[in-house]
């Protein structure tokens, strides 16, 4: 029996398929936890969608950008981009269910028997673990509730930018979301740079990507996470564990297999 976290799927679903054979996974034995955007920009998010849910207790998927935009779409309160492929989930006959279980997707993920904590783009330097997922309770709460439509409605935006725990009403759980599921970029005292998708090189004056800070107070805990494609999977950071290796673009899926950390990809 194995556990095994995979990077950012994005409807890619036939490399998952390759990817889940060469870990010989067992769906009687095996676990996967997925680091979010399972939807979008590829060819098949449908096919994503339902093998996952399918998979019932043997997955759990943490929340991400994508994910919360095709539930902004689906809702009405979003219209699609041009670069989107949500047409055959939103045109499907079973997308209740699907959205439904999509919606009570955590936004971190951690389980006692690991050490690792997952979300999909990173914890702000001022949270440590048990915060990230206090706060994170936040937001799913509020998604699995009867009101769930008028957060998606005030979810975009880049302000506030900082902590602050006096926030309060949607201005906190959108802060709450950025972190959680956009962040890249952050100055030391949680500051978000939300417009730089780069390199971390490429970071502008005052800010870093999130896990390089010193202090940072989730730096005891093992992250996984997903979202920064430009990273390659190389984030430099012992007990930083960096998914998305840009399958969408024609790069890898990466899995981590959780119980030794031990890397495994298919091309895509």
């Amino acid at each position: 029996m194995a556990t095994y976290a995979i990077g950012d799927v994005q409807g890619c679903f036939e490399p998952l398929q390759r990817l889940l054979e060469t870990l010989r996974f067992d769906p009687a034995a095996d676990r996967l936890w997925f680091a979010g955007d399972l939807v979008n920009r590829g060819p098949d998010s449908l096919a994503v969608l339902r093998f996952v849910h399918g998979l019932g207790e043997r997955a759990v998927t943490v929340l991400g950008n994508h994910d919360l935009h095709l539930l902004a779409v689906a809702d009405g309160v979003r219209k699609p981009t041009r670069k989107d492929s949500l047409n055959a989930i939103l045109e499907a006959p079973d997308r209740e269910p699907l959205l439904a279980w999509l919606r009570a997707c955590p936004l971190v993920h951690r389980e006692p028997v690991y050490p690792h904590l997952m979300v999909h783009a990173g914890i702000p330097p001022q949270w440590d673990a048990d915060q990230a997922v206090a706060l994170a309770q936040e937001v799913e709460c509020t998604l699995r509730g009867p009101r769930y439509g008028e957060f998606l409605h005030h979810m975009y935006g880049n302000v506030p930018d900082t902590w602050d725990e006096t926030l309060t009403g949607v201005e906190r759980l959108r802060l709450i979301t950025n972190y959680l599921t956009r962040m890249r970029f952050c100055s030391p005292d949680g500051r978000l740079d939300l417009d730089n998708k780069g390199k971390p090189e490429d970071a502008n004056p005052g800010f870093a990507p999130w896990f390089t800070y010193a202090g940072r107070r989730s730096a005891a805990t093992p992250v996984v996470f997903g979202h920064w494609a430009a990273l390659e999977g190389e984030p430099g950071v012992p007990g930083v564990h960096a998914l998305d290796t840009g399958c969408v673009w024609g790069g890898r899926l990466r899995a981590l297999r959780l119980d030794d950390d031990r890397l495994f990809h298919c091309d895509c």
